[in-house]
């Protein structure tokens, strides 16, 4: 009998392969031996474990519209993952704000400490509405596999008016009352019932202070907006970033008492160059610092796009920087690209490479 067990255990581990490096680009394999399906996600550390979230995708065109939900997995090393399975599932009923078929993009989870919950931030958009709704998506669980009980969309910060660093320039100010131009005009547009909220990140700061970040105003303007302390809603208090530049897939970290965010212009499903962005306040101003990558495909981003920026296991102050390859036509078959983020005082450069693991970390 214990021959046979050993046997049967033996067979089983050699379905899956086990990974020693990032492959960038390449399929990547989960525990049962299927390509990772977290497309346009985040990764939470708990107690050393990570734990991978992303948008299901299924095969063909259809699977840019969501058809199953958020995927999880989980890592102790970040080189293999376990599926966890459907962490968040869409529902078969139309009228859901999440029915089946609904576009639900780049979800983000944050772990509250407060209220030990585990909170998913996502951009939504209604069934059979395109994208015209760009609403943002809250869902909550207990444990960070879920399943994620889902709250509530909308456009945050109605009848808001943004915050402004001390030493703004009037000129840069939105002024309601008379538009100066076509991206002010959206603003105020939609002044009464909310700003947009696509493509978007949520940030942890070292206080505890969450901040749901935000492409807006028909994604010519970045918002960074602050969370409650549940960080279940928005507080009203937001600011506009690159406002008039149409940025999108923003990926927010600190490192040094500096805030850092990459993000890309707006392109549809093709790559363009990153942008990237430093600050030293949260509340900004933020400045814009051009395209961190170097070398050939620097200009496509490598052909990817950013979604997440993680910190290094057991190396403070180094960053990977996560993107995605994304396959419109076969959206199952997106690739995932991870690199090193390395730093030159306070700029990044980030360099394509074949393959690499976490030793190249100092």
């Amino acid at each position: 009998m214990g021959l046979i067990i050993m046997f049967v255990g033996f067979g089983l581990q050699t379905n899956a392969q086990t990974y020693t490096d990032f492959n960038p680009g390449q399929i990547w394999k989960d525990d049962k031996g299927v390509h990772i399906n977290a497309h346009g996600g985040g990764i939470v550390n708990v107690k050393g474990v990570y734990y991978w979230f992303g948008e299901h995708k299924v095969a063909g065109e259809l699977g840019n519209t969501a058809q199953v939900g958020v995927h999880c997995y989980f890592s102790k090393d970040l080189y293999n993952w376990k599926d966890e399975g459907i962490a968040l599932a869409v529902v078969n009923d139309p009228s859901s704000d999440i029915a089946k078929g609904s576009i639900i993009e780049r979800p983000k989870v944050v772990y509250n400490k407060k209220t030990k919950k585990f909170v998913m931030w996502f951009h939504l958009e209604l069934l059979g509405k395109g994208y015209a709704a760009a609403r943002t998506g809250v869902a909550v669980a207990d444990k960070a596999t879920g399943p994620y009980t889902f709250i509530k969309s909308y456009r945050p910060n109605a009848g808001k008016q943004p915050f402004y660093a001390v030493g703004t320039p009037e000129t840069e100010k939105v002024n309601c009352e008379q538009p100066k131009d076509k991206v002010d005009g959206f603003f105020c547009r939609d002044l009464p019932g909310g700003q947009m909220a696509r493509d978007m990140t949520v940030f942890v700061d070292d206080d505890g202070k969450a901040y749901h970040v935000f492409s807006s105003e028909e994604n010519f303007t970045l918002h960074l907006a602050e969370l409650t302390p549940d960080y279940l809603s928005h507080t009203g208090k937001f600011i506009r970033i690159y406002v008039g530049q149409q940025t999108e897939a923003p990926a927010l970290f600190k490192k040094d008492g500096v805030y850092y965010m990459v993000g890309s212009g707006c392109t549809g499903w093709a790559p363009n160059p990153a942008r990237w962005f430093k600050a030293s306040s949260i509340w900004g101003p933020w400045t814009f610092m051009g395209n961190p990558c170097e070398g050939e495909g620097a200009n496509k981003t490598f052909g990817g796009q950013s979604t997440h920026v993680l910190p290094a296991p057991g190396k403070p102050g180094q960053f990977i920087f996560m993107a995605d390859k994304w396959e419109p036509k076969d959206a199952i078959d997106g690739r995932y690209l991870w690199l090193p983020i390395h730093f030159e005082g306070d700029k990044i450069k980030i360099r394509w490479m074949d393959k690499w693991n976490l030793s190249v970390f100092k």
